[in-house]
């Protein structure tokens, strides 16, 4: 059973999540159930390990397939994928310096780039994908008043809904906002009615609509950005940037292979991923699979994340937006220069 005033949601003030983000920017002492995640593997001698977080939605097939595919394996490198209790120390593991890289969210990247950590994107993960969904009788951004509303703080769950009432002429305050800590969960509230609507990404939005009896999209993002807007982004610690730009090219090129071989066969890309990154049916992944593909090249996504930096500042999570230093394209591009079949054979890409 679910209770409005249960263990499904809690209310976050952002100043907690700010506390949280801003002393992942330097050293922290992790918790003991983190720290035990951290443990060297024993292979990790044989080759290159670089350790790595990622979310849970479609946006990060990519990387997934990369680690299940072992397509790193060829350039000397290995995948060892941190797995972290909920969405917030996804981003407090990486901007500690506790993992080499993440498949993260623009916005929970640049809590940590404003808190000075060293940190940039190189690679695009997926696109579009993030979904307002809403129970029966919610058809319009008005309908939303008074309602509860769940999804993550600081995250591009959080930055959608936030520009979906806006550009109705509404904010957060006319809304009941939940924050809530993994994405199972958040599937699980809405489904069970402790939540009007939510905002969600594939495939649990997909399984929401497909669970409650009456529930549909409300938005899936395009009608407020357009086509193609980006959600995660490959982020890398400068430090390795420096001292191992061979690895992370190693990475950005399993990504491009991955996203090849999901444009070629989806269906194989979903029987390695359901189940074991997905905790959700098949059907509904299949219904999800075409609306959030892998998108490595985000070059052109570039503007777009800057000009969020204005909802994130608006929401009191950053203080000011980030500028074109968060980026460093120069590995993609040196992978598209050495790989150009590959490259020329992508359906989704920037140029």
């Amino acid at each position: 059973m679910c209770d409005r005033d249960g263990s499904f949601y809690r209310n976050l003030s952002r100043r907690g999540f700010l506390g949280r983000g801003a002393g992942a920017a330097a050293a922290i002492a992790l918790p003991a159930h983190l720290a035990a995640l951290l443990a060297p593997s024993p292979a990790a001698a044989a080759t290159t390990t670089l350790k790595a977080t990622h979310g849970s939605g479609f946006c990060n097939m990519g990387i997934f397939l990369a680690k299940e595919r072992e397509l790193t394996k060829a350039d000397g490198v290995e995948l060892d994928f941190v797995v972290t209790p909920s969405n917030t120390e996804i981003t407090t593991m990486f901007g500690a310096g506790l993992v080499d890289m993440s498949m993260i969210p623009y916005s929970n990247f640049m809590t940590l780039y404003d808190a000075g950590a060293p940190v940039r994107i190189v690679a695009g993960g997926g696109v579009e994908g993030c979904i307002i969904v809403a129970r029966e009788g919610i058809n319009s951004a008005a309908d939303l008043k008074g309602k509860t509303f769940g999804t993550f703080q600081a995250d591009t769950l959080e930055v959608l809904p936030y520009d979906y009432l806006k550009k109705a002429g509404m904010s957060f305050r006319d809304v009941e906002v939940k924050y809530l800590d993994t994405s199972p969960e958040l599937a699980q509230a809405f489904m069970a009615g402790a939540l009007d609507a939510i905002c969600h990404i594939e495939p649990y939005a997909s399984q929401c609509v497909l669970g409650r009896k009456g529930a549909h999209v409300l938005s899936n993002g395009t009608d407020v950005y357009g086509k193609g807007y980006s959600d995660c982004v490959l982020a890398v610690r400068t430090p390795l940037l420096k001292s191992n730009p061979a690895a992370v090219k190693a990475v950005i090129k399993a990504l491009f292979v991955a996203q090849s071989q999901a444009e070629a066969d989806k269906a194989a890309a979903l029987r390695d991923t359901v189940g074991k990154y997905y905790k959700t049916s098949m059907e509904a992944a299949i219904d999800a699979s075409a609306k959030q593909p892998i998108v490595v090249d985000q070059r052109d996504q570039t503007s777009f994340i800057i000009a969020r930096g204005a909802s994130m500042q608006e929401l009191g999570y950053v203080k000011k937006a980030p500028d074109a230093g968060a980026f460093d394209w120069s590995l993609l591009e040196a992978v598209i220069a050495e790989n150009k079949s590959l490259y020329a054979g992508l359906k989704l890409k920037a140029a």
